[in-house]
């Protein structure tokens, strides 16, 4: 473990990143865990055990385990029809293959599924992904912004993107998008509660994940993370960082209208844990059953079609799939370990990740607060040696 502490050091101290924190787990119980760097660089604030983090898309797992506890008492069906629920998603219309603009579109041949929406398979977009394509630029035209300053509700939000045309054929092509905003509507329509309160009392209660939400109180802003952004966005290995975001100007200060089930949590490694060591434990930890083990199965399960990937113009993450809120590692690259066959993961864009073997029975977490941070050199150096680890223990 004290390379690994020092193999994160180096990010540090080469001025690349500001903090690392990192744990490991085994068998559902932390065997190492360390805090590097700093919570603050200009106040030269070290980092804590109970820093908070902006987590981003790692809110995404959170919001698929909240709908998937509604699927759990029969709330809906997986190949129900998302206009079932949210009515404004019938007769969808999806661009044509030659489209130069959001209205050049045919009427879809088949419904959005509510399999769809949890596996990004239902032909959403996000506005940032491709932003030259049409798609994108319709998004941004229409206003989505899935982030903490949208001034409107989940409603409004989901009732905007169903008047945008899908950019595929539901269920044809995995593209990552909006879909876990509108899996957050869902909970609100099927359990008649607003997403932060079910939240609350059915994950993070339960999980006694007491500083995870969607803001930070007054008494805590003292332990939000700055955020930083390298000086060469180009280079990721690139050294020097400019402050983007310091506690004092958050907009993550005050509660948002908009609960972001895609990326509006903030929240400690601390908390985090507890809610992967849920999820390693087939869906139970400390007395409380959050999902039950053949739920946890089904999520793990590939829902995307014969020779169908996950795919991003800028990251390469060749042999994934994709399940109900989990990407799956269904082929491994040359020299990666055989445990990581079956992994299930996925992380934030400010350098949160979190991943699951379910053959090596671990887990490794890893977070850091630059933006952006996904899939950056440091998160594989860890995910290596973090597979080293667990290799030299069976």
């Amino acid at each position: 473990m004290a390379t690994m502490s020092q193999a994160m050091q180096s990010f540090i101290d080469r001025d690349i990143l500001s903090c690392v924190s990192y744990c490991l787990i085994d068998d559902g119980e932390v065997v190492a865990s360390d805090f590097l760097g700093f919570q603050s660089k200009e106040n030269e604030t070290p980092l804590r055990e109970d820093s908070i983090y902006r987590i981003y898309s790692n809110t995404k797992i959170v919001t698929s385990v909240a709908l998937m506890k509604l699927f759990e008492r029969g709330a809906f069906l997986l190949d129900d029809r998302l206009a079932d629920y949210l009515p404004a998603f019938a007769n969808m219309n999806v661009l044509s293959a030659d489209a130069s603009g959001p209205q050049d579109v045919q009427p879809a041949r088949n419904p959005i599924l509510m399999r769809h929406v949890l596996s990004h398979s239902a032909g959403f977009s996000y506005g940032f992904i491709e932003p030259e394509s049409v798609i994108d630029k319709a998004y941004v035209a229409a206003g989505i912004n899935p982030g903490p300053t949208n001034p409107s509700d989940l409603a409004t939000f989901c009732d905007t993107v169903a008047e945008l045309p899908l950019v595929y054929e539901p269920g044809t092509f995995w593209r990552y998008s909006v879909a876990t905003d509108v899996c957050a509507r869902l909970v609100e329509v099927l359990s008649g509660q607003s997403f932060g309160e079910f939240l609350k009392r059915e994950i993070f209660e339960p999980l006694a994940m007491h500083d995870t939400g969607f803001f930070v109180p007054d008494s805590e802003q003292h332990r939000l993370i700055s955020m930083y952004a390298p000086k060469n966005p180009l280079d990721p290995m690139a050294s020097g960082m400019t402050l983007a975001e310091g506690p004092e100007s958050s907009v993550y200060l005050a509660p948002p209208r908009f609960e972001s089930g895609g990326g509006g949590l903030v929240s400690t490694l601390q908390d985090y844990v507890s809610f992967v060591q849920m999820i390693t434990h087939e869906g139970s930890w400390r007395g409380a059953t959050i999902l039950k083990p053949e739920t946890l199965a089904l999520m793990r399960t590939n829902q995307l079609p014969e020779g169908v990937g996950v795919n991003f113009p800028f990251w390469a993450m060749p042999g994934t799939v994709f399940g109900l809120g989990f990407a799956l590692r269904s082929a491994l690259s040359e020299g990666e370990s055989s445990l990581m066959l079956g992994e299930y993961h996925w992380g934030g864009m400010a350098g949160t990740h979190s991943f699951m073997s379910p053959e090596g029975r671990f887990a490794g977490l890893c977070f850091t607060q630059r933006m952006p941070g996904f899939w950056h050199p440091f998160s594989h150096v860890f995910k290596k040696m973090a597979y080293e680890w667990a290799e030299a223990r069976l």
